[in-house]
């Protein structure tokens, strides 16, 4: 048999040798060459196997010039096949990432911006009790979690300490009515119901919805849809809705009740109440929707999923009735787009100011990008060091209205500023 490097496409179905397929045999070649001897295609090396673009079927001139390429992508082939994709586009760490990771105890390699969405949803230190319904910061937690690398310098280690210390003091509101001003301000979750085609199993769909005044979720169904005609067997049912669908660490929350129909005396005002959220929905009016109100019997909520600072709770129907939606998170959208479109430096001024990060270079907070506001503060996506974190930016005090609001990021930015030209 003559020298060839015979090369298989990856698309060759492998028999035992001996078989029909497998014996040596006269073909031509695709080129219209000369005939030559096909190779039994175990004989073939898996990189040939597996990245060749020829015909089993080759002449020797063009045999002999995939031998030669063969030679010389030989070698750049194997380390695509022995290294990582994440490593392939490793970047050096910068430092508060890496303490982000001891804190997690998760030493997964520095990739791409996607592994920002890891990151925990406030940064908040490790808890390890309630209080209230709120998790305690653990008094015991390693200090080793917090420490530098060796090679970090002394400054970005105290900075993150800063950062840290301002989050576990950060005023939010009470995890009841963050849960319920969370709820009022979405829009879509996925519904489960038991399913009656296969029974025994649960049966997901995305769907629109709105919260009515007691904060149960109302629902405009169509009696085609299958989890209609589940509700109509079994009303039992559960909706998640998660703050931000794109970062599984933020908070997640679970509503489990019952599904009843709306009644005739109900339905204007739940109409209006579902138009206020989706004004588009000019189809609710069609014969064959009805409005469903989705009573709670529970509330339970987790954040920090997959991080060291996992928190949860759950609220009873009538703790969850009495709570209020926050009187300010309705002007969220109109304040954080206006923010975030003429405001965008000063957002950033602000949030170096309130979390006193004090730099040597001349911006240490990248960029910071409002997400939401309540009466006690605003949310923002920071940008520090390469890294992105949720932070929590309190207000000096509570906000009384939009006007207010105003104000107070007013005297915030003045602040920052006034702080900003001493430190010059």
């Amino acid at each position: 048999m003559p020298r060839l490097a015979i090369w298989a496409e990856a698309s060759v179905s492998f028999r035992p040798p001996g078989t029909q397929a497998h014996r040596h045999r006269r073909r031509r070649c695709r080129c219209r060459g000369r005939a030559t001897t096909k190779r039994q295609p175990n004989e073939a090396s898996p990189l040939q196997l597996q990245y060749s673009t020829l015909s089993p079927h080759t002449c020797t001139r063009h045999a002999r010039l995939a031998s030669r390429r063969d030679a010389c992508t030989r070698t750049q082939m194997k380390p695509l096949l022995l290294t990582p994709p994440a490593r392939l586009a490793a970047a050096a760490p910068s430092t508060l990432s890496r303490l982000l990771r001891l804190q997690s105890g998760r030493h997964h390699a520095h990739a791409s911006s996607s592994s920002n969405r890891l990151l925990p949803p406030l940064l908040r230190p490790p808890r390890d009790g309630f209080r209230g319904g709120r998790l305690i910061a653990s008094s015991s937690s390693s200090s080793s979690q917090m420490a530098a690398p060796a090679d970090a310098p002394g400054g970005s280690a105290d900075a993150f300490e800063v950062i840290r210390a301002h989050q576990e003091k950060a005023a939010r509101l009470p995890p009841v009515e963050e849960i319920r001003t969370i709820l009022d301000q979405s829009v879509r979750g996925v519904l489960a119901t038991h399913s009656q085609g296969h029974v025994g199993y649960p049966s997901g769909s995305m769907v629109d919805f709105a919260c009515d005044q007691d904060g149960s979720p109302i629902l405009a169904v169509s009696s085609l849809a299958i989890h209609s005609k589940n509700l109509s067997e079994n009303p039992k049912c559960s909706l998640l809705v998660a703050k931000d669908p794109e970062d599984r660490t933020d908070t997640v929350i679970t509503v489990y009740g019952d599904a009843t129909p709306v009644s005739d005396q109900e339905k204007d005002a739940v109409r209006s109440a579902y138009l206020r959220r989706h004004p588009e929905a000019f189809w609710v009016d069609f014969g064959d929707f009805r409005f469903l109100h989705i009573k709670p019997k529970a509330v339970r909520y987790v954040s920090g999923v997959a991080t060291a600072i996992l928190g949860s709770g759950e609220f009873s129907a009538a703790e969850f009735k009495e709570a209020k939606v926050d009187p300010i998170s309705q002007f969220s959208t109109p304040v954080t787009s206006h923010m975030n479109k003429d405001h965008s430096d000063d957002t950033k001024l602000i949030v170096q100011y309130s979390t006193t990060v004090k730099a040597n270079k001349p911006s240490q907070v990248d960029f910071a990008y409002m997400l939401d506001v309540d009466s006690l503060g605003f949310n923002v996506k920071a940008g520090y060091d390469g890294s992105v974190l949720k932070l929590r930016i309190p207000f000096p005090r509570r906000a009384q209205d939009r006007k207010d609001v105003k104000t107070l990021i007013v005297e915030m930015l003045q602040a920052a500023k006034a702080s900003s030209s001493s430190a010059e």
